[in-house]
């Protein structure tokens, strides 16, 4: 299919963003993201949740949230959804967090944070708190402007850097791998499938 597929990206905030637009890039296929909604924290998806599923109709949608505590993926989306999915509506959801498919990549995390990779969980997908384990691993690198822009300075009450979605913004666009990723994260690989296999049904 070469045909140039439009599609509207939903997601919790600039990171996932960064982390959809990079999946699209390499699923093989020729998608334009034609505009992007949310970024204002779960909340606002599963209110809108719906809208976006009849909006499906339309034009393809690629919804993106995180796991967070709840129990299971379909649980969630079962949850949220209270009419049957649009076959255009792709609705995803990173386990536990969008970061633990930052970190499935453990070579091109490393790298980027300048630690041994071996320090890098190898199933991140089974992390309580994967975001703050990634905080973690970015206030021991040795690279100060990671530090900075990435770890909350300590004595303050801030819970993240000053520019923590710009920077891992810049790593998922110049360095991550989602095939590389996919093989240590389950719920990313779904994901890559659920792109691949994806035919825009109108109707």
């Amino acid at each position: 299919m070469n045909d140039v597929i439009p599609i509207y990206l939903v997601v919790e905030d600039i990171l996932s963003e960064e982390t959809l637009r990079k999946i699209l890039s390499q699923s093989g296929y020729s998608f334009h993201v034609a505009a992007v909604y949310g970024k204002r924290g779960f909340g606002f998806i599963k209110r809108h949740i719906d809208g976006f599923n009849q909006a499906a109709r339309g034009v393809p949608f690629f919804v993106l949230t995180d796991l967070d505590q709840a129990e299971c993926p379909p649980g969630l989306i079962a949850e949220w959804l209270r009419k049957p999915r649009h076959p255009n509506l792709l609705f995803r959801v990173a386990v536990r967090e969008v970061e633990a498919w930052l970190m499935a990549d453990r070579k091109a995390i490393a790298g980027f944070l300048g630690i041994a990779e071996s320090k890098v969980p190898r199933h991140p997908e089974d992390l309580k708190q994967a975001k703050e384990k990634l905080l973690a691993l970015a206030s021991r690198s040795p690279r100060s402007e990671i530090r900075k822009a990435i770890a909350p300075a300590a004595g303050t009450n801030a819970q993240t850097g000053p520019d923590y979605n710009g920077t891992l913004s810049g790593f998922v666009r110049r360095l991550w791998n989602p095939r590389r990723a996919g093989k240590y994260s389950p719920s990313l690989e779904r994901t890559l499938r659920t792109v691949e296999q994806f035919r825009p049904q109108y109707f």
